[in-house]
């Protein structure tokens, strides 16, 4: 990852949720579905950034799914002062702070969220959406079983390939520029699967790109790749409503996740 994942604009609306715990993680909810739920893995922003808690809000009135966005840095904050300072961002240590949030730091807080909306409130399907930092998140979400692919020796079998494949916790993941994703994520990967893929990106590049697009058909999953002309990593989250590729593509990536949604929870 680098500070282009800490640059954007910050949109103008009100969130209409509240806030409350999942599985004892302070979390923004919105939508009244009891049946149906999506959980957003947020970005580096995390889950007091306003653009997403709006996007959440979008997602739970046109998909009709109730939509949680937990903290995922323990109460951590990449202040939204960051999206509009430059010096901010240069001063900003985010290697420092990608050590302290990494993989097996914050894999385990994640899949107890998405445990805990099926097994502790009940809903009956459940779908995860990952933006930047969160795009790894949901793979390992979704990821199914013990997989060949890992055990012939593109990954050591130890306790932590182990943590990677041990359950599947949602019914389908959707990622917009995802970072940190490996091929090796993508390949264990056991759910339907939706990437809205920007044309330039420095995370989800052209290689990761046609490696997902040759694996994940072969796994006989729900597959939609949508690829975003003229467009760079973070358009999902933090575009430039004044500028109209920008605007226009937000747009489509939203509708294309709501529409994922709606057709795989219900």
């Amino acid at each position: 990852m680098s500070k282009c994942c800490l640059s954007g604009f910050k949109w103008e609306g009100q969130p209409i949720g509240s806030e409350g715990k999942l599985a004892g993680v302070d979390t923004y909810v919105t939508g009244s579905n009891k049946k149906a739920a999506v959980m957003i893995v947020h970005d580096l922003f995390g889950w007091t950034w306003s653009n997403a808690r709006l996007l959440a809000d979008h997602y739970a009135e046109e998909a009709d799914v109730t939509v949680y966005l937990p903290d995922f840095y323990q109460g951590e904050v990449v202040t939204e002062d960051m999206v509009l300072n430059p010096k901010m961002r240069e001063s900003f240590d985010l290697q420092a702070f990608l050590r302290k949030h990494g993989k097996d730091v914050s894999f385990p807080q994640i899949s107890a969220c998405a445990k805990a909306l099926k097994h502790e409130l009940g809903f009956q399907r459940t779908g995860a959406v990952g933006f930047c930092w969160g795009g790894w998140a949901v793979f390992r979400l979704g990821a199914t079983g013990m997989s060949d692919r890992l055990h012939g020796g593109l990954v050591p079998v130890t306790h932590c390939t182990q943590v990677l494949l041990e359950n599947v916790f949602v019914d389908c993941i959707s990622t917009a520029h995802p970072s940190l994703l490996t091929k090796e994520e993508v390949d264990a990967v056991g759910v339907p699967v939706q990437i809205l893929a920007p044309e330039h990106d420095p995370q989800l590049t052209l290689e990761l790109k046609e490696h997902c697009n040759r694996v994940i058909p072969s796994l006989n999953l729900a597959y939609d790749y949508q690829y975003f002309p003229q467009l760079a990593h973070g358009f999902a989250t933090k575009c430039d409503m004044k500028n109209e590729v920008q605007r226009r593509g937000l747009e489509r990536a939203k509708n294309a996740a709501v529409g994922w949604f709606f057709s795989q929870l219900h």
